[in-house]
């Protein structure tokens, strides 16, 4: 488990390496079932009451990795067996209650929700409260305050609600799909549907058609992903998976930058269109300002279209950091360019399924993009592309940005714009903090990601036009 930060990541991992193998062996159907006691033999230590709880809570990860409710839309799913540990929710009396006679938590409360015991110690029921909040500001104590769960303090549009039986339940009206929640649940109870089954039936089909061509379109955050190997030998590892070639998103990126650029000095304000779930968050809460958001497509698409564009009979699969991606290539303007989304988690579990160890094989380097194409993968990133390119192509801009690092920061940022008091003429948000170095898919993440990104994006001596040019002929 040396190379997961959680026993969470391993358990994930385990069930998506069993699928695969089973996929790839055309057994798929006659082991699902029989995985669960494969992961967990008899007399195996589990955090859980029993084995077989956690068998159970294995076989709906499994139904996960096999693509999940195919019924709902949203790419995050709750697992309820999974999720039976976390307390009560909502505000709750502490045993700082001193049994005052004052009692002017009752008096604030509305529905008459507070009552005493023979202590005259408070408490509150449930049935009656709404979560107004209003007794908790009336203790002379601040003996009440109010329990969230991690999901629900992790998830900034109030998308998750608990369910009668006591397990979470995410509003796909109200979800933008940033894994927030998945990451920060400390049971496992929530987590992204896979689509590595679509993935391995192209990486057959290649095999069984040498006409057709299958690409990796990798995020750039891929640089922060290994501490065994380099990435140049991760690169070998797509290839002996049974990919023809490897391009980098952050190329898509470079034309991106490019056409954004323009667009901003064409239109005076623009909110940036690579992150899928701050895309969202505009679309949903603040509608009438979706049409500020760039027109340009997000790197992965991009990349795609011209992909799709050179090498009309290809396959294209993302792998990356980011569960929203799941989200976005499903849209009806993506989902011709992207086949399918791979997370890193998902495609390390391919590797494993097919026992390709990176760290065993021949380097084949990777030299695509510009240092500002890779640099889109942390914050700040995207400005300081666009930056450059409007250097590079003589635009008559003055760029005055802004970067929305984190949903807290997306809200602000978003809301100061419809208030009309935000003097910044770019918004540059990324729902997770930091960026893409520490989406929900990643293996790991550490402090020293952004360090390591800039140390890959580097070795690159390309402009953004020159990488942008060679794409585009």
């Amino acid at each position: 488990m040396d190379k997961f930060e959680t026993q969470i990541q391993f358990w994930k991992h385990e069930c998506l390496k069993e699928v695969a193998k089973s996929a790839f062996n055309d057994t798929l159907m006659q082991d699902c079932l029989s995985i669960p006691t494969k992961i967990i033999p008899g007399k195996t230590p589990t955090a859980r009451c029993c084995v077989y709880k956690e068998r159970a809570i294995l076989s709906e990860r499994i139904k996960l990795a096999m693509g999940g409710n195919k019924n709902r839309n949203n790419v995050v799913e709750v697992i309820e067996i999974a999720c039976d540990e976390c307390p009560a929710a909502g505000f709750t009396v502490s045993d700082g209650c001193r049994g005052c006679l004052a009692q002017k938590c009752a008096s604030a409360c509305k529905k008459s929700a507070i009552q005493f015991d023979h202590n005259r110690i408070a408490h509150i029921d449930k049935s009656l409260c709404i979560e107004c909040g209003m007794c908790a500001k009336a203790c002379p104590y601040s003996a009440i305050s109010s329990r969230k769960r991690p999901c629900q303090n992790a998830c900034k549009v109030k998308a998750i609600s608990i369910n009668p039986d006591m397990s979470a339940n995410i509003n796909d009206d109200k979800c933008i799909q940033c894994g927030a929640c998945v990451t920060s649940c400390p049971f496992g109870a929530i987590s992204d549907k896979s689509f590595i089954l679509d993935a391995i039936d192209l990486i057959k089909q290649r095999q069984n058609d040498k006409d057709k061509k299958l690409f990796a379109l990798v995020a750039p955050a891929i640089a922060t992903q290994f501490d065994d190997c380099k990435l140049s030998q991760v690169v070998t590892a797509l290839k002996c998976l049974g990919f023809d070639e490897v391009f980098e998103v952050a190329l898509g990126a470079d034309v991106v930058a490019k056409y954004e650029a323009r667009e901003l000095a064409q239109k005076g304000f623009l909110f940036s269109s690579c992150c899928p779930s701050f895309v969202k968050y505009i679309q949903l809460y603040h509608p009438e300002m979706a049409q500020m958001i760039s027109h340009n497509l997000s790197p992965m698409a991009m990349l795609g279209k011209l992909l799709k564009q050179s090498y009309p009979n290809c396959s294209t699969i993302f792998i990356g950091p980011c569960i929203s991606k799941k989200s976005e290539a499903q849209k009806q303007q993506v989902r011709e360019y992207i086949d399918c989304v791979l997370t890193f988690e998902e495609m390390v579990a391919i590797f494993d399924s097919k026992d390709i160890k990176p760290n065993k094989l021949e380097e084949t380097e990777l030299d695509n993009a510009s240092f500002f194409g890779r640099m889109f993968a942390k914050s700040g990133g995207v400005i300081g592309a666009i930056s450059q390119s409007i250097k590079e192509q003589n635009l008559d801009i003055q760029l005055k940005a802004e970067s929305a690092n984190g949903m807290d920061a997306i809200a602000v940022a978003v809301l100061k714009k419809s208030k009309n008091i935000c003097e910044s003429n770019f918004i540059e948000g990324m729902a997770c903090t930091g960026g893409c170095i520490n989406g929900p898919g990643c293996i790991i993440h550490k402090l020293q990601s952004e360090k390591q990104l800039e140390s890959f994006s580097k070795t690159s001596s390309k402009s953004i036009l020159q990488a942008a040019s060679k794409l585009e002929e």
